[in-house]
């Protein structure tokens, strides 16, 4: 069965099984770096708020030997869980003032996301560009987002450095930073106890608690100073994905040559395409408080 196929079967098992006042379709999403991706939209008719279940991931799965209808009770079951039940007034999203402590900004690759900000607000920041989003909902099992474009900083009458400053207290606040060791991480993905590495090859992962585009809480004011305070070292910080970055040590490191090198081979082989952030390593000076590539 091709991908296409699949959609498309899957599209009709969920119409078959979903209940009535939702309507079901399949959606194309453009997304960062180029990147599209297809999934099931889920229309309610009481909410303007749709969200989308996107199939790649359960495509493999299916070719793993999982039976369709066990992926059309998984995405049904999903659908439950991250149904949004509150509906948005249009109109209030037109207004600034109902918006503006629900802007947060996020972190993508400046370079790959050309075509995309020209649309829209953004940052230059090293590498990368902060963006902006008037966040919805959010909680474990979804986010809804709606991006800022020039357009509505037209209607709000706003400027960019307005939203950037709203950005900054807001996201902290509705999105808290995440620092964990990476086994810490991976017991709460995975459930199983993992081997603990102490001193020189231990490794840290920076998000936010929802771990939805956590990597930019390395903006986040003071949290790279109380992280280097934490190790009492200075430290590299690998940007992996739009989601999270990875914090080494420098003592123990490989060095930023190599790191660089782990880095471009994790995002071309790991992290999927529209989630990928940066190829550089960067690295954080206690001293001069200052992350720099």
């Amino acid at each position: 069965m091709t991908y296409e196929q699949f959609v498309q079967t899957v599209e009709h098992k969920v119409k078959e099984g979903i209940g009535e006042g939702v309507c079901v379709s399949i959606h194309t999403a453009q997304k960062y770096n180029g990147a599209s991706r297809k999934g099931i939209l889920f229309l309610e008719e009481k909410s303007n708020v749709s969200p989308a279940i996107y199939l790649e991931e359960y495509y493999h799965r299916f070719h793993e030997g999982d039976s369709l209808d066990a992926i059309v009770k998984e995405i049904l079951k999903l659908h439950r869980r991250m149904r949004f039940r509150t509906p948005w007034d249009p109109e209030a999203i037109k207004d600034y003032k109902a918006v503006r402590e629900r802007i947060v900004y996020r972190l993508i690759n400046e370079e790959k996301n050309r075509r995309l900000l020209k649309e829209m607000p953004y940052v230059p920041w090293l590498d990368l560009a902060i963006v902006f989003y008037v966040l919805l909902e959010a909680d474990a099992y979804g986010m809804a987002a709606m991006p800022v474009t020039s357009e509505h900083l037209n209607i709000w009458g706003a400027t960019e450095e307005e939203v950037y400053e709203e950005a900054c207290r807001n996201t902290k606040m509705l999105l808290p930073a995440s620092f964990q060791t990476m086994d810490e991480v991976i017991e709460q993905l995975t459930g199983e106890e993992q081997k603990k590495e102490t001193g020189a090859g231990r490794v840290y992962v920076i998000s936010n608690r929802l771990r939805s585009f956590g990597a930019s809480a390395i903006l986040y004011p003071g949290f790279l100073e109380e992280i280097g305070r934490r190790l009492k070292d200075d430290y590299f910080v690998l940007p992996s994905s739009v989601h999270e970055a990875i914090v080494v040590p420098r003592k123990g490191s490989c060095g930023k040559e190599l790191l660089d090198k782990m880095v471009a081979e994790i995002n071309k082989t790991q992290v999927m395409q529209e989630e990928a952030l940066s190829d550089r390593a960067y690295y954080y000076d206690r001293i001069l408080r200052k992350l720099s590539m």
